[in-house]
């Protein structure tokens, strides 16, 4: 038995958060009564939860969109280290970023208004892979990049195993499956190498493909099912 925000959340209906908002405004029924207490436990094999009313049409309305960050663009909405990506595209202001890039990073950032997506994409046990382009000062050969592929220790921790892939003698593709505060300048750092530009290609199976810097787009619903669907 589990309470059943934790139960709405393990199925991919709603974020925690959002069950308990849910929950509180009468808009969940268990067994088809309705629920307005957190600590209601349930059988996840035998009861049957379900959001209703004017809840189903809210969650239906979630927004989820992918934009190409320009580099020197700061992933928050603190302003101390300068631009914003709030203050350059205002009209995501009620979204949360999914996944933050540093500031000198570019490429693919992800926003969104939907818990279920931010839960797939950054929570403890996601399994999504973010790619990324490295290029580097120093040269690197294949076999010295493949140090990295059964991870690394670094000052927190060990890394999971990631996927490198080389390009030439300054440049090369980074896979994690994890997202530590930059980690792939960290282990770019275990090797020696000095990061030149980082650029996030791709997110799952989302891609940047010709996508500029400042431009964006609005993940459609198969889109935002693949990335739920990928949770673990």
């Amino acid at each position: 038995m589990i309470r059943i925000q934790k139960h709405m959340a393990d199925i991919g209906m709603c974020s925690r958060r959002e069950a308990e908002a849910l929950i509180e405004r009468g808009l969940v029924s268990l067994n088809g009564k309705i629920v307005r207490e957190m600590g209601v436990k349930v059988n996840p094999d035998f009861d049957v939860v379900e959001i209703v009313g004017k809840g189903r049409n809210e969650l239906a309305e979630k927004t989820t969109i992918i934009l190409y960050k320009p580099r020197d663009i700061v992933s928050s909405r603190a302003h101390e280290e300068g631009e914003t990506v709030y203050e350059r595209f205002p009209q995501f202001n009620e979204l949360d970023i999914i996944g933050r890039l540093d500031k000198a990073s570019e490429g693919l950032l992800m926003l969104s208004d939907d818990g279920v997506v931010a839960r797939a994409v950054t929570g403890a046990h996601h399994g999504i892979e973010k790619e990324y382009l490295v290029k580097v000062r120093e040269e690197v050969t294949k076999g010295k990049l493949q140090l990295l592929d059964p991870g690394v220790t670094l000052d927190d921790g060990p890394t999971l195993p990631v996927r490198t892939k080389y390009i030439d003698s300054h440049t090369f593709h980074l896979t994690l499956r994890e997202g530590r505060k930059h980690q792939v300048r960290r282990m770019c750092e275990y090797l020696h190498l000095t990061v030149l530009s980082l650029k996030r290609v791709r997110i799952g199976n989302l891609k940047i493909g010709t996508m500029k810097a400042g431009s964006y787009r609005v993940l459609n619903e198969t889109e935002v099912r693949h990335l739920k669907a990928s949770r673990q």
